[in-house]
């Protein structure tokens, strides 16, 4: 609820810098954009636990948050409509503003005071509660009632011998570290997948408006019609990222073991993803050659094509960090690869220096190299095969010894696979 808290404020504190900032106070824009970036980032990452309560339907809900938060950008082109009518920039950012009372009123009424458990119990409720169940509060509330000694008698004789025995026969496998994870080759490579692709996306946003005037001949009216489609096309993220999210939880609903075990399970998520990486590096590819073209009606493809890759890029790598490595590490991971890669967007700059200094604005050279590196990106699904055929053939080994020798071995066998 805290950081909840904070990236609300965070946020209304920038489009209120924004609201009141003028060509002499210009400077507010610098902090104010910061800040935006600093809340949005924290808004995204604790509203996509929510997933959380959809079970089997979990990656769908995670992209589907991606892809509303990638559409946001599209806020920008109603702006601009708007600023063309005659509203003010201070009344329609005051307005943005105050759309925060209804985040504060979801956070208080609707989200939990901590995190969203997966998978969730069956008690579990959500709201003003954000507990357990209204029967189990409602009994819990009063534990010398007869309702409550019933719920206690009840609970002590299901979960006292149960768990007991559940203990000694399949002990719980230790959670992977944190740094065993983010020092692994899994997430050494989904880094190089997310950032040489994100690297492209940043490069065309940057280069949009020269790539324009370059291929229009510096036609005003041409390149306003073109950049208001790539600002409309922003607004279908929400509709394409989904798809990717659908995709996985079908892939894993086919494959899915659903009485093994933990590791059977992870190992399933990770087989569910495979073709989802490969997807979206596809994508990738076949955008940065349309972008490479110099011929202006193509740029329509390349905007639709941008589009569908960013939306299964940011929602994949929501969805590859949930399934991938252990639950309590995912808000740890996911910060590390999204600090980590935009160091790597920074190589954005020198580019740009590039194409506006050396190409004359022209940015094909650098656009076929780009598509040279982000062929790198499916190194990723690769070892995502790789690593699901070696889990698969370590549990089919494991399956051949006796149950008592299964057992003994499992924790070592799951803290290796993590560690890797």
């Amino acid at each position: 609820m805290v950081t909840r808290l904070i990236s609300i404020s965070l946020y209304t504190v920038a489009t209120l810098l924004v609201a009141f900032s003028t060509a002499a106070s210009a400077w507010l824009l610098f902090p104010a954009l910061s800040l935006l970036a600093i809340g949005g980032i924290l808004f995204i990452m604790t509203n996509m636990q929510v997933g959380n309560l959809f079970g089997r339907h979990r990656s769908t809900i995670i992209t589907l948050y991606n892809g509303a938060f990638d559409s946001s950008s599209a806020v920008f082109l109603l702006i601009k409509v708007l600023y063309e009518q005659g509203l003010t920039l201070m009344t329609m950012f005051i307005c943005i503003s105050a759309c925060s009372i209804w985040h504060l009123v979801r956070t208080f009424f609707l989200m939990p005071r901590t995190h969203i458990p997966y998978p969730v119990p069956e008690d579990y409720s959500y709201g003003i509660t954000c507990q357990k169940s209204a029967s189990y509060s409602l009994s819990m509330a009063n534990p010398d009632s007869q309702d409550g000694v019933r719920h206690r008698s009840v609970e002590e004789a299901e979960k006292g011998p149960k768990s007991l025995l559940d203990r000694a026969v399949a002990p719980e496998p230790p959670v992977a570290s944190f740094r065993s994870c983010a020092c692994s080759w899994l997430f050494t490579w989904h880094l190089l997948w997310l950032s040489v692709m994100q690297l492209r996306h940043y490069l065309f946003i940057g280069t949009l408006n020269p790539m324009l005037a370059h291929l229009s001949r510096g036609d005003q009216h041409k390149i306003s019609v073109y950049t208001n489609a790539f600002a409309f096309t922003q607004l279908c993220g929400v509709l394409c990222a989904p798809w990717n999210g659908i995709l996985m939880d079908r892939h894993k609903r086919g494959k899915k073991n659903e009485g093994g075990t933990e590791a059977l399970k992870t190992l399933a998520d990770l087989r569910s993803a495979v073709l989802s990486l490969a997807l979206t590096a596809g994508q990738c590819v076949l955008f940065s050659i349309c972008a490479s073209v110099p011929v202006l009606p193509v740029q329509y493809a390349t905007f639709i094509l941008q589009v569908v890759n960013r939306s299964f890029l940011y929602g994949g790598n929501a969805a590859f960090i949930a399934m991938a490595f252990p639950l309590a590490h995912f808000g740890k991971l996911y910060g590390l690869v999204m600090a980590l890669s935009a160091i790597v967007s920074i190589l954005q700059y020198p580019c740009f220096a590039l194409v506006k200094d050396v190409l004359d604005g022209d940015p094909f050279y650098v656009n076929i190299s780009l598509i040279i590196f982000v062929l790198l990106a499916f190194i990723h699904p690769i070892n995502v095969f790789l690593e699901c055929r070696r889990r698969e053939r370590a549990a089919g080994g494991a399956a051949d010894k006796p149950p008592a020798v299964m057992e003994g071995e499992r924790t070592h066998l799951e803290g290796d696979t993590s560690a890797n």
